[in-house]
């Protein structure tokens, strides 16, 4: 009796799945990075991709992505893959705001700048007593439309900030599984950090 093939994954009509010019072109790329299955080799090919699809006129993010909130940085999620899991999400970063201290929950990401510039701080985590870490600036860098760079866990310490007093940003940020928490960490003393556990809702695209 022949083997019959396992049935494909069904597309869930509440899996965030935004239509925008060049979506099929760019859900293409990702698949075939995140198909190269070793975390080094897709994270590679992930920051050529998205770099690439930054700069394609083809290839047009909703216009919600550049709508700031007021009181927070803007986080929504624009698609997740049925097939291979990964989620993808733009943030949108008003005049000033930014991000303490956080991790990415051991998953990698790459995340590119869309529009705008961001400031982008690595840390190294030197020591942890308890809820208590201490970090310590690893390099940073102001990345402008076009740029991409990725963490794999254990390297998934930073903060993002958007310095214009004026401009808005917009970010991308592709995910190996949704993320719906993560890490912060709060200033206590010197290099010391409280650690907080931290929900990540997301906002409405459209």
């Amino acid at each position: 009796m022949p083997r019959m093939s396992p049935p494909r994954p069904e597309f869930d009509p509440c899996v965030p799945n935004v239509a925008f010019p060049g979506h099929e072109k760019f859900v293409a790329g990702i698949d075939a990075a995140v198909a190269l299955g070793d975390d080094q080799a897709v994270t590679c090919a992930l920051r050529s991709c998205l770099c690439a699809m930054i700069r394609d006129p083809e290839v047009e993010l909703p216009e919600c992505v550049h709508e700031p909130i007021v009181d927070h940085y803007a986080r929504r999620e624009l698609y997740r893959s049925p097939d291979h899991g990964y989620s993808v999400v733009a943030m949108t970063w008003g005049p000033g705001q930014g991000t303490p201290i956080h991790d990415h929950s051991g998953l990698w990401c790459v995340e590119g700048v869309w529009d705008g510039e961001l400031e982008i701080t690595h840390y190294e985590l030197l020591e942890q007593d308890g809820e208590r870490f201490r970090f310590r600036p690893a390099g940073g860098i102001h990345a402008g439309p076009g740029s991409a760079g990725s963490l794999i866990p254990p390297h998934e310490y930073h903060t993002i900030r958007n310095t214009s007093p004026d401009t808005v940003a917009v970010s991308l940020h592709i995910y190996k599984a949704p993320m719906d928490c993560c890490s912060k960490f709060q200033p206590q003393s010197g290099e010391w950090h409280v650690r907080q556990d931290s929900q990540l809702p997301t906002d409405e695209a459209a």
